[in-house]
């Protein structure tokens, strides 16, 4: 039996996949590591943190196999983040993350002093606080003698598969959210090297995501058993690989992820732009391309209500209550913008907000609004699609959200569309996993791995009368949030004086 491992690198933790050449998960191992927030609104973490977890998980998730049976590794990752290395490959600061804010003055130059039309002709995309371009010209102003030590600039996934093979590469799937791509044509953009001030020496090589990288170094083999042939494959962004791994791949296919983040995410056989740029127009990792909405802040609301504030890991418990008569008649609203917003809004002022409380609201009304305020955040770039004439009538789900049958209920029929549920439920690894078996050989494609690979196990349908009351809910929620936008701008200005004083 041959075996191929998928690597995960999340915001929070590490997780990693060992799967049999059918498919099969064989075992699984996760490592958590902290996240770093040295002001409001920013987000840091020790990119070595991640190396030494996957290697920890790594030697747990070998332990119980013949690991000279490994054959290939593949890593989907987090997004955007900033990592700078040295001329030694050292790293030089804590990677800036994907849902770091700090970059709304650097957003502002490139869509307004730059012009949006101008950076979309470039990239296929306008500048969003979450991107890697802004991070650049941030440590540029703010951090001059870290920016001038840059020697390797790489994304997240790619520095494990650096530590794996000791080469500097980067997939166009990632590459594309770092605002330097352009997406279209596959190549590093000039246009946008300059405006940054950078070269081209320091970006890493371009290859599509089942592309086979290199050999594992010798003394990571030696370290886990591995044979030295074992081959590592580019790998992807976490979006495109949860994609992989739910057979979301080729024409006009849809995934929904419910993670930390969430995202709206549709397969295309050809290059699509949205003219306002509201979604993000992506190369996807079985060679083509997606558009994709992204919202910062998804299955986190409800952690961050339960645990922070509720005081409580129970999340079933807290959702008991909420029945199904109830559904589309809470007069409880929640903007889920705790990180600010991407997608569609592109608005890192925006905040999360409770709005519609009286005195007769319980906690069950509260969790059930951030529930329905992420769906409807969803909805918000389902609806951009549906007017590019992208006619999605199902997609496929994922994330730890999707672990939740109620939250599975609210948002087909707040979306009224049907829910797949695939057999594994382990995207980003999964998807990782197949790239892998690819890039080795095992497939011949990414269409035919997830032909192969990729099962649904369940559908959820939506109900006409919820649904027909949610798309009165979805019309006073799109009001909340362009009525407040003056207020968080206020609030973000007070609170930049404050921390200036």
């Amino acid at each position: 039996m041959k075996y191929y491992i998928g690597i995960d690198l999340g915001t929070s933790s590490v997780k990693l996949l060992l799967i049999d050449e059918n498919g099969l998960i064989v075992k699984s191992s996760t490592r958590d590591y902290p996240l770093i927030f040295p002001q409001p609104g920013w987000s840091e973490q020790d990119p070595e943190l991640w190396w030494k977890a996957s290697l920890d998980a790594l030697k747990e998730l070998l332990a119980s196999v013949d690991p000279s049976a490994v054959e290939a590794i593949g890593v989907g990752g987090q997004m955007h983040g900033l990592v700078v290395l040295d001329k030694e490959d050292r790293v030089i600061r804590p990677a800036i993350l994907w849902n770091d804010g700090r970059t709304a003055e650097e957003v502002e130059y490139l869509n307004q002093s730059i012009g949006a039309q101008k950076i979309s002709s470039y990239t296929a995309n306008i500048a969003f606080a979450g991107f890697t371009a802004p991070k650049l010209l941030w440590l540029k102003k703010h951090e001059k003698e870290n920016f001038e030590k840059i020697d390797k600039i790489m994304l997240p996934k790619d520095y494990l598969n650096y530590c794996l093979t000791g080469v500097h590469s980067c997939d166009y799937s990632d590459a594309s959210g770092m605002l330097l791509l352009d997406v279209k044509n596959k190549r590093w953009s000039e246009e946008m090297l300059e405006i940054c001030s950078l070269s081209l020496s320091q970006m890493p090589s371009l290859y599509e995501s089942y592309e086979v990288i290199g050999k594992i170094k010798k003394e990571v083999a030696i370290s886990l058993g591995l044979r030295e042939d074992v081959v590592v494959v580019t790998g992807a962004g976490d979006n495109a690989a949860a994609a992989v791994g739910t057979g979301t791949v080729g024409e006009g296919n849809c995934n929904i992820s419910l993670g930390t983040s969430g995202t709206l995410f549709i397969s295309s056989s050809e290059f699509r732009v949205d003219n306002n740029n509201a979604l993000h127009s992506f190369a996807h990792a079985d060679g083509k391309y997606h558009l994709m909405g992204c919202m910062l802040s998804a299955a986190s609301c409800n952690k961050w209500f339960c645990e922070e504030i509720l005081n409580t890991k129970d999340f079933a418990a807290e959702q008991k209550g909420i029945t199904e008569d109830k559904l589309g008649r809470n007069h409880v609203f929640f903007l889920p913008y705790l990180m600010g917003e991407r997608s569609p809004i592109n608005d890192t002022n925006a905040r999360g907000t409770f709005i519609g409380l009286s005195m007769d609201n319980t906690r069950e009304d509260m969790v059930q609004s951030i529930l329905e305020g992420v769906a409807f955040a969803v909805k918000d770039n389902l609806e951009i699609a549906r007017k590019l004439g992208i006619n999605v009538i199902k997609s496929k789900v994922c994330g730890g959200g999707a672990k939740s049958q109620l939250w599975l209920k609210i948002l087909a029929n707040v979306l009224d569309i049907e829910l797949e549920i695939p057999q594994t439920e382990e995207g980003p690894g999964y998807g990782a996993a197949m790239l892998a078996m690819v890039g080795s050989g095992r497939f011949s494609s990414v269409q035919k791995a997830s032909d192969a690979l990729v099962r649904t196990v369940r559908t959820v349908k939506p109900d006409s009368h919820i649904s027909a009351r949610y798309r009165l809910a979805y019309e006073k929620f799109k009001s909340i949030y362009p009525a407040l936008k003056p207020v968080f701008k206020t609030i973000a200005e007070e609170s930049d004086g404050k921390r200036l004083s």
